[in-house]
């Protein structure tokens, strides 16, 4: 299967591949819906990864913004395999679990395991 378009971006399937029915590339999922960029907190879930966001919301009655940090969890499918420090970019599709409705896209920058 060739890569596909979100938001003006292409992605581009990995070189390896897999037999995951949950993958983006490879099964039958599609994403559709928000596509953010984040860092693995921690990948000790089978094929699952926590991404935490980090973002800015205004707060109209102080006219001010404040930091906020949001942690979604991302089926982690074996072709892509991100690690706790990665930088990824998750990608919204149905539900694949109870509280997982985001998959992880592609790998940015390689981190460090902490």
């Amino acid at each position: 299967m060739s890569g596909f378009t979100i938001a003006g971006r292409a992605f581009e399937p990995p070189s390896t591949d897999c037999n995951d029915k949950k993958c983006p590339y490879h099964g039958s999922v599609r994403v559709r819906g928000q596509v953010l960029k984040g860092r693995v907190v921690s990948d000790r879930m089978q094929r699952t990864v926590t991404v935490m966001i980090e973002g800015v919301v205004y707060v109209p009655k102080y006219e001010r913004y404040k930091r906020v940090r949001y942690k979604i969890h991302a089926h982690n499918p074996p072709c892509i395999n991100a690690k706790e420090g990665d930088e990824v970019i998750i990608g919204e599709t149905r539900k694949l679990a109870k509280t997982v409705a985001f998959v992880v896209l592609q790998v940015t920058k390689r981190g460090d395991a902490q």
